[in-house]
């Protein structure tokens, strides 16, 4: 019986050196798969904060330029308000501004003027 035991703890002691290394490749695998996955999510979490800073960026010019414009189209509607006025005070004063039905009127007078001295013949 010594011998069986002998037998079974020296069969033991064969494999015990290839089950060790068989567990070491499992857990020096399982190490490199954990370093591989926290690089992989630190640099997913570096592109999230670089995409991140960039809208941030990306916002704040674009508030810049909303300012600007609306502050433009605040300019140009006073300058529309000041030509407005000016324009209308010299609707009054202006010789050349005269109304549609004024100026048919005119143009068919002035026809009738330049045209009354014509002989009749020349007209088709």
């Amino acid at each position: 019986m010594a011998q069986d035991s002998d037998s079974s703890d020296s069969g033991y002691n064969r494999y015990q050196p290839y089950i060790g290394k068989q567990e070491n490749f499992e857990e020096t695998k399982k190490v490199m798969r954990r370093e591989k996955n926290r690089l992989a999510a630190q640099k997913s979490r570096q592109r999230q904060t670089l995409k991140a800073d960039t809208l941030h960026q990306e916002s704040e010019y674009l508030e810049k330029e909303n300012a600007a414009l609306r502050k433009e189209i605040k300019q140009l509607n006073e300058e529309l308000k000041y030509f407005s006025s000016v324009l209308k005070s010299h609707e009054g004063l202006c010789s050349m501004m005269v109304s549609p039905s004024e100026e048919l009127v005119y143009q068919s007078h002035s026809f009738q003027q330049t045209h009354s001295n014509t002989p009749a013949r020349l007209h088709l």
